[in-house]
């Protein structure tokens, strides 16, 4: 199973968080979830917040589009982007199929 889905317009996506890198970055691929380096410490929620501006960024929408749906005190978390204006390298466009309503 990839470590991304499309969900309609949105994008489920499985990452493994390192916090306390030295910078934000997608690292490699660990079996079916993509490992996310960032830079903030893994106290006080401040990874999370700190991931969600990122990942808000990244993908060109309000930190209001991207919530964390499981994993919120662990390392393993799922995320979910609502609408991705961009996307990063390692996601590739939701692919439509005949019959689609596309936007």
């Amino acid at each position: 199973m990839p470590y991304y889905q499309w969900r309609n317009d949105n994008l489920l996506l499985d990452v493994r968080v390192q916090p306390r890198a030295s910078r934000n970055e997608f690292a490699e691929v660990l079996g079916d979830r993509i490992k996310l380096r960032i830079t903030a410490p893994p106290v006080d929620g401040k990874a999370n917040k700190h991931l969600s501006a990122l990942l808000a960024d990244i993908f060109g929408v309000s930190r209001s589009h991207v919530s964390i749906v499981s994993g919120e005190s662990g390392r393993n978390k799922r995320i979910l982007i609502q609408q991705p204006a961009k996307l990063p390298d390692c996601i590739t466009p939701r692919q439509w199929r005949t019959g689609d309503k596309k936007p």
